[in-house]
């Protein structure tokens, strides 16, 4: 008898999970070699597309999109059929966005590092590019919202809620902050000009943050905690307040990442406040999902992906403290421009998204291969301690860093 569930179209689940996997491995190599170059800088080799600022938003764009978007695609493919108890709507346009963002991904790998970029942080990628990134989201919004149309449940389970987020969302994020006009094939100009550009560029820049990786992978959090625990949700309705809580205030924090500059001081303080408030649902859905163990926190000792999931929540808790405080504008003051900041996108990219992603692909791996389980759960348990410390390391070497280097610019200034 096969263990592989054919009820449900899983061949497009199945291969996204296996370029999330290879994505993650060339994402987080491009990140080790520019993190060399920091202290070598000779590594680059004296080649123009090795060189620092090339390879820096191939890293981002490698582990946020290739790595983080293909473990969206694998895991919202996979709850939306099993919660609505159906098989995806339109199988063959599913297939065409993993086809179609694979060769995004390959754009990508190609155009950044030979120069070619918008300069845009976190939308670099150049308007013949962002034309097929569109093609493939209508389609993927499509498939999704099609399969929970002709679902068999009457519910919307609560994880299909912040992957119907932050699909609209960023669909939306990415229209308009990638207008531009076209002057060659690979070269553009912004549609907005000056402060204007400044402000819906970090509009775009946080809440792809707030969606991409934070609603998105919420989704993620929602369906396989309780399942790998095999608990019910804590609270059903907290998952809900935090829900609306969460994507109406995370809409207005942008402004945080430009204090100090030409923007409006009103809007400044706006993205300030804003920002504040974000920490009540972020922590409402750290404890949510860390108090499902509740009755079953022994399963922790030697589950190893039980613990990947909850240590990214505890990961996820940290940064949406952290990252309201330094929206604050007298901590902004010494925070900006300083390794904090990467340490900061780091505590939420490392420790929240890319354990929660691990924890979820462990889950995934043997149902979708038709396996019992993964073939060493000593790797896993390896993985998991390794990933932690070396996580801890970097972010708490970064706070150190940052500190001292605002306190050192204050003091020539």
């Amino acid at each position: 008898m096969s263990l592989v569930d054919n009820n449900y179209s899983d061949t497009v689940v199945r291969q996204f999970s296996i370029m999330t996997v290879v994505w993650g491995v060339v994402g987080m190599l491009v990140g080790l070699l520019i993190a060399a170059q920091l202290a070598w800088p000779e590594l680059n080799f004296g080649i123009p597309w090795l060189s620092y600022g090339r390879l820096r938003p191939l890293h981002t764009n490698a582990v946020i999109f290739a790595f983080g978007g293909c473990a969206l695609f694998a895991t919202s493919y996979y709850v939306v059929q099993r919660t609505g108890q159906t098989r995806l709507f339109a199988p063959r346009l599913a297939a065409f966005t993993f086809w179609g963002w694979q060769a995004v991904i390959l754009a990508a790998a190609i155009s950044l590092p030979l120069g070619y970029t918008s300069g845009k942080e976190y939308a670099e990628l150049e308007w013949p590019i962002d034309i097929l990134i569109t093609l493939v989201w209508v389609s993927y919004a499509v498939v999704f919202f099609g399969t929970i149309v002709k679902r068999k449940v009457s519910h919307i389970y609560v994880a299909n809620w912040f992957y119907a987020a932050f699909i609209l969302t960023v669909a939306v994020l990415h229209l308009v902050n990638s207008a531009a006009m076209p002057a060659g094939w690979m070269k553009s100009y912004s549609a907005y000009a000056g402060v204007q550009d400044a402000m819906v560029q970090w509009w775009y820049g946080h809440n792809a943050v707030g969606f991409f990786l934070t609603a998105g992978f919420l989704g993620m959090m929602y369906y396989f905690i309780p399942k790998q625990a095999g608990r019910p949700v804590y609270s059903y309705r907290l998952s809900i307040v935090h829900f609306w809580a969460l994507i109406f205030t995370y809409m207005w924090a942008g402004p945080h990442h430009l204090h100090y500059t030409a923007l409006p001081d009103w809007t400044q303080s706006l993205g300030m406040v804003f920002s504040l408030i974000l920490l009540a649902p972020s922590w409402g859905g750290m404890i949510n999902g860390i108090m499902t163990l509740s009755g079953a926190w022994h399963k922790l000792r030697d589950d190893p992906v039980l613990r990947f999931m909850i240590v990214s929540l505890s990961f996820y808790g940290m940064s949406t403290f952290e990252g309201p405080m330094m929206s604050i504008k007298t901590v902004n003051a010494l925070s900006h421009y300083t390794d904090w900041t990467v340490g900061h996108v780091h505590s939420g990219a490392l420790g929240w998204v890319g354990l929660v992603s691990m924890g979820a692909m462990y889950f995934l791996i043997p149902r979708l291969f038709g396996q019992k389980k993964m073939h060493s759960i000593a790797a896993i348990e390896w993985h998991f301690w390794l990933a932690t410390v070396g996580i801890v390391l970097y972010i708490a070497a970064m706070w150190i860093a940052g500190v001292m280097q605002g306190l050192m610019w204050r003091s020539i200034n």
